[in-house]
């Protein structure tokens, strides 16, 4: 994160998860860790995600008691619905597209890669067998 011009490192990872999980909690974590009342800009590569806040799909999956529009549930309706509560803290939360893993410069990409790089980090802590506490 990135909050008048100094950077903030916010990282984790989990067993048995997906891109999309990790995508969403970290939308989250961010929204939630961000002083209330702000315009937030989150940048992500994920076009789902970026897709569904721009779009608006979510209305129509509460609308539809949280199913697709094949009547299936909604994937990782906890994290959705944790991210709309997120969104409310904030005057305003804008959504940008980032290319991932493209050769193309610019501060978001640099701050795309970092993103990656602390997600590799934080998916093998999280695969890393726990040891016992010594007495």
């Amino acid at each position: 994160m990135t909050w008048k011009g100094k950077t903030e490192e916010i990282s984790g990872g989990e067993q048995d998860t997906t891109n999309l999980r990790m995508e969403l909690t970290a939308a989250c974590v961010a929204l939630e860790t961000i002083d209330e009342g702000h315009i937030v800009t989150v940048y992500s590569d994920s076009s789902y995600l970026v897709n569904c806040m721009r779009r608006g799909w979510y209305k129509k999956w509460r609308e539809n008691g949280w199913l697709t529009r094949r009547k299936e549930p909604v994937a990782n309706r906890d994290l959705w619905e944790r991210l709309l509560q997120a969104t409310q803290r904030h005057q305003e939360v804008l959504w940008r597209k980032v290319r991932g893993h493209s050769k193309s410069g610019g501060s978001h990409k640099s701050g795309n890669d970092r993103a990656d790089e602390l997600a590799v980090v934080a998916k093998k802590e999280a695969m890393r067998p726990s040891t016992p506490s010594s007495p």
